[in-house]
């Protein structure tokens, strides 16, 4: 049994207002979940909820990561760009700085990078981009894919790579997700969500959508914040986490 996971979201894309006072989606799961990917504005995004979410994120003792994007605000970063490798390097840079001044003055600090949407699929095999993402990183661990080429190049140049694993998407047969546009891409079900999260964390398999098992050992389970009923799965998911013995605490810091 695995004995601490980490429960990461994707936080600041603009599905919550951060209206003063009010307790949105984004607060709701920042009780929840123990690290917060926040969106640079690439995708989405911008310095005052990036602020906001950050100054929430330290008061919970939630770690904060950069969730870097290409610059595709239109398609919410979800279209690959074919963007020269240097440029990627110093956009990626470009988003992580930014944040790590937002945190500071928040008081509270950048703790890894997580690539989102078309970049987290590109750098599972797009070895160009991959490095471009790992040289920009520093000295921060990496949060991806298991067996994606971004940990492969991070782990290979002393970085920390660390490998997460998808309460609420679906799986093929040889681990990587089910495409958004395909069935079985999504899974909502609560009871369905926790049961697959416990059972990674104790035995590091997770049940495809063809019905077989796949072997994914991860450090970090990701709860997507635009998931329909959020909030609820990653209860539900700590929860069960915790009755089943399992420590749930941020893998940075």
């Amino acid at each position: 049994m695995a004995a601490r996971i980490d429960l990461n979201c994707d936080l600041g894309e603009e599905l919550d207002a951060w209206e003063a006072g009010v307790d949105g989606l984004d607060t709701l799961l920042l009780d929840v979940v123990t690290s917060a990917n926040v969106a640079c504005g690439y995708h989405a995004g911008d310095e005052r909820i990036m602020a906001a979410v950050c100054r929430a994120a330290a008061a919970r003792g939630v770690a904060v990561g950069a969730h870097v994007s290409y610059l595709d605000r239109e398609n919410f970063g979800r279209r690959f760009v074919d963007v020269p490798a240097d440029v990627l390097r110093e956009q990626v840079s470009e988003q992580v700085e930014l944040l790590r001044a937002i945190a500071r003055r928040e008081g509270t600090r950048v703790a890894y990078v997580k690539p989102h949407g078309a970049l987290y699929n590109a750098v599972v095999h797009h070895e160009e981009h991959a490095r471009s993402v790992v040289e920009a990183l520093g000295d921060l661990p990496v949060l991806g894919l298991p067996g994606s080429a971004v940990l492969d190049i991070a782990a290979r140049t002393g970085r920390r790579a660390v490998a997460e694993a998808f309460a609420d998407r679906g799986y093929r047969a040889d681990g990587t997700l089910v495409p958004r546009s395909e069935p079985g891409a999504l899974v909502t079900d609560a009871d369905e969500v926790a049961a697959r999260v416990v059972r990674l964390a104790q035995h590091g398999v997770v049940r495809a959508v063809d019905g077989s098992d796949v072997r994914v050992v991860a450090e970090s389970v990701c709860v997507h914040s635009d998931t329909p009923g959020a909030a609820v799965l990653a209860r539900r998911v700590r929860a069960e986490l915790r009755a089943n013995g399992v420590t749930v605490a941020p893998f940075a810091g």
